[in-house]
């Protein structure tokens, strides 16, 4: 699906930074629809373990994409960006303004830019890729990404099983690097029309305690069952869902493995690890987005508003606003 035109808001930034809040507070101000651009908040086995909006937010605004997908199928930034333009492109039929939120920067980035034109991999490639992983383990299959894509796995973390397979099988089917093929995309896919991006970069201290919050919200408020429910599906071990933050901690208290408090404080850490990486991210892929330097609060809701309805141009927006 070719990338549709008109505006559309994007609000990004690490987790726990509020990025949720804020485009609730875009979505009722000027009538929007909030679109999910995370890729846990896609799976409905993960309200709790992904943070998704609760249900007394979802009543609030609408919201689109989030729990859409069950755990046993993969989310890949293609099958993202096919489902949020035709979200979209309904908004847009019912003079709602969409309003994408997430930090998932592999899907924000083939939203806005379009994807690279990877011819598809042959199922024997990718066979032999995944027996390989399995083989010979996690750490040393990185390696040998590394030595023949060293700028690719450079990008990749070495236990993001799914995008370390993806980036093996393109060089191994195809000679060329993902982000040669990236390079050499005609960019006629890309989003074309305005774009309101908002980033929130908050302090790094702040941002961490917020991560250390966030924990410890889980572990009391069901994430430790929601993560038994999802283990007892007995999901095939390289699935997305498997990965999302708190699963593997949990899973470990649940083998009895490591202490309950043990776990939380594993999430804690990996929750601040995730957060920085997001942070990289978005310094190096959006340095044209608007940086808001704090965590989300309503205090600051007329300040951002203001903002984007500038950056939208208020024609269209002031209408929104004043009429509600």
């Amino acid at each position: 699906m070719r990338a549709a035109c008109g505006p559309i808001v994007l609000v990004g930034g690490p987790t726990a930074s509020g990025k949720s809040a804020l485009a609730l507070d875009l979505a009722v101000h000027f009538q929007g629809v909030v679109i999910n651009a995370d890729s846990m908040q896609i799976y409905r086995e993960l309200r709790i373990l992904s943070a998704r909006p609760t249900p007394a937010d979802e009543r609030r605004a609408p919201h689109r994409l989030y729990g859409v997908l069950p755990a046993s199928e993969r989310c890949s930034a293609g099958r993202w960006r096919e489902l949020a333009l035709a979200e979209i492109g309904q908004a847009r039929a019912k003079g709602l303004l969409p309003i994408l939120v997430g930090g998932t920067g592999l899907y924000l980035r083939a939203l806005l830019k379009g994807l690279a034109p990877v011819p598809p991999i042959p199922r024997a490639v990718r066979e032999r890729a995944k027996a390989l992983h399995g083989e010979i383990g996690a750490a040393e299959f990185y390696r040998r990404l590394a030595e023949r894509d060293p700028e690719g796995a450079a990008q990749l973390h070495p236990g993001n099983t799914q995008r370390v397979l993806r980036a093996y099988e393109i060089i191994d089917a195809t000679g060329k690097s993902l982000a040669a093929w990236q390079r050499s995309q005609p960019g006629g896919d890309a989003y074309s029309g305005r774009i309101a991006a908002l980033v929130l970069e908050p302090p790094r201290a702040a941002l961490y305690a917020a991560c250390d919050a966030r924990a410890d919200i889980m572990a009391a408020g069901g994430g430790i069952e929601e993560a038994a429910a999802l283990l007892a599906l007995e999901l095939e071990p390289t699935l997305p869902v498997l990965k999302a933050l708190g699963v593997r901690e949990f899973a470990a208290y649940l083998r009895n493995e490591i202490t309950r408090r043990e776990a939380v404080e594993k999430l804690r850490q990996a929750t601040r690890r995730y957060a920085k990486r997001q942070g990289t991210w978005f310094r190096h892929q959006m340095p044209e987005a608007t940086r808001i330097a704090a965590l989300y609060s309503a205090a600051r809701g007329d300040e951002i508003r203001a903002t984007t309805a500038a950056l939208l141009g208020t024609s269209g927006l002031a209408g929104r606003a004043a009429g509600r």
